[in-house]
C-alpha cells in the first residue's frame, strides 16, 4: 500500500516538473507568444477558482454563487498594493492580504448564511457578490467603474507555483479531519451531526478556505491583466466558475483541473468566431450534461490505478495459464 502511494506521488511530481519545464522552455523559445501566455494564465486562474469552489460545492455540498465576490476582493487588493508598492514584495503582500480579507469576509458571511440550504444559500451568496461589485463600482480608491490599471508581476514560474500549490493544499485539506467532516456533511448532515460532527463549523471552515483561495485567484488575475473593473466580477463570472466545477465533476479536484484546461482550449479555438462562440459553448455543455450528468470525472481523481483500468489488459498465453 505504501509503495503504491509512493509511486503515485512520484508520478505526480514528475508530471508537475515536466509540465513546468515544457511550458517554460516553449516560452523562452518564443513558441508560446503573448496571446497563448494569456490563455495559460486564464487556465491557471480558473483551476484555482474551480478547485476552491469545488471544496465548497462539491465536497461540502453547499450551493454557492458568490465566488466572483471573493475573486474581486483579491484582484483589487493585489492591484492596489502593486500600484502603491511596485515590487515583488508588494505583489506577494497583495496576494496574502487579498486572500486574508476574502477569508475573513467568508467567515463573516458564512456564519449566518450557511445555516441556509440549497437555493436559499445560493441567493444569499449571490447577493453578497453583487454587493461587493456595487461597492467596488462606487468607491473612489478603486477608481469606480473605470477600474484600475495595475502593473504585471505574475509570470509563468509564479503562475505555476501558485496554481500547483493551491491544488495541493486544497487536496491535503480534503484528506484532513476537517475535510472528512465536510464530506460527511455533504453525504448526510443529520447523520454527521449524530456522530459528533459540528456541521456549522465544518461548513464555515470549508467556506473560509474556499474564499481564501478564491481571493488568491483574484490576486493572480489582478497581477497579470493590465485592466480590472467591477463588471469583470459579475454574476456571469460566478456562473463560469460553477460550470468548471459541474463540468469536471462535483467532488473531483482532477475534474476541475481538466475542465478548466478544456474550457480554456475551447475558448481559444473559438476566439476567431465570436458570434458562434457562446452558442457552441452552450451546446457542448448541454450534450455533456445529457450524456454524462456527473461530469467528466464524477467524484474520482486521476491516479495510476485509474490509468491501469483504462488501459487494455494483456491476455495470458497458454503457457502462463497451464501449470
Amino acid at each position: 500500500m505504501k509503495s503504491a502511494h509512493l509511486r503515485s506521488v512520484t508520478f505526480k511530481g514528475i508530471a508537475l516538473v515536466a509540465s513546468f519545464l515544457i511550458v517554460y522552455l516553449l516560452i523562452q523559445a518564443g513558441v508560446i507568444d503573448a496571446f497563448y501566455q494569456a490563455t495559460i494564465a486564464t487556465i491557471c486562474i480558473n483551476i484555482v477558482l474551480g478547485a476552491s469552489l469545488n471544496l465548497i460545492t462539491g465536497f461540502t455540498g453547499q450551493f454557492s454563487l458568490g465566488h466572483a465576490g471573493f475573486m474581486s476582493i483579491g484582484a483589487y487588493t493585489t492591484a492596489l498594493m502593486t500600484l502603491h508598492y511596485p515590487s515583488v514584495w508588494g505583489f506577494l503582500g497583495g496576494l496574502l492580504l487579498g486572500s486574508a480579507i476574502a477569508a475573513v469576509l467568508g467567515l463573516l458571511i458564512g456564519l449566518p448564511t450557511l445555516r441556509l440550504r440549497g437555493d436559499y444559500l445560493a441567493i444569499a451568496t449571490l447577493g453578497m457578490a453583487e454587493i461587493i461589485r456595487v461597492l467596488m463600482q462606487n468607491f473612489t480608491f478603486t477608481n469606480g467603474a473605470s477600474g484600475l490599471f495595475p502593473a504585471r508581476f505574475l509570470n509563468w514560474p509564479w503562475m505555476f507555483l501558485l496554481t500547483a500549490g493551491s491544488v495541493i493544499l486544497i487536496a491535503n485539506y480534503i484528506r484532513s479531519r476537517p475535510g472528512r467532516e465536510s464530506i460527511a456533511v455533504r453525504e448526510d448532515e443529520i447523520a454527521a451531526a449524530s456522530i459528533g460532527v459540528n456541521t456549522t463549523r465544518a461548513k464555515t471552515l470549508a467556506f473560509v478556505v474556499g474564499a481564501f483561495f478564491g481571493g488568491l485567484a483574484g490576486g493572480m488575475y489582478g497581477s497579470y491583466f493590465y485592466w480590472i473593473r467591477p463588471d469583470t466580477f459579475n454574476f456571469l463570472q460566478s456562473i463560469n466558475i460553477l460550470v468548471i466545477v459541474v463540468l469536471g465533476g462535483l467532488g473531483s479536484l482532477s475534474g476541475s483541473v481538466i475542465a478548466a484546461i478544456l474550457l480554456g482550449v475551447v475558448t481559444t479555438l473559438l476566439a476567431d468566431y465570436p458570434t458562434v462562440q457562446m452558442i457552441l459553448y452552450a451546446i457542448v455543455l448541454i450534450v455533456l450534461m445529457v450524456f454524462r450528468p456527473q461530469g467528466l470525472m464524477g467524484d474520482r481523481e486521476l491516479s495510476l490505478r485509474l490509468f491501469g483500468r483504462l488501459l487494455p489488459r494483456r491476455r495470458p498465453t497458454e503457457r502462463e495459464v497451464v501449470p
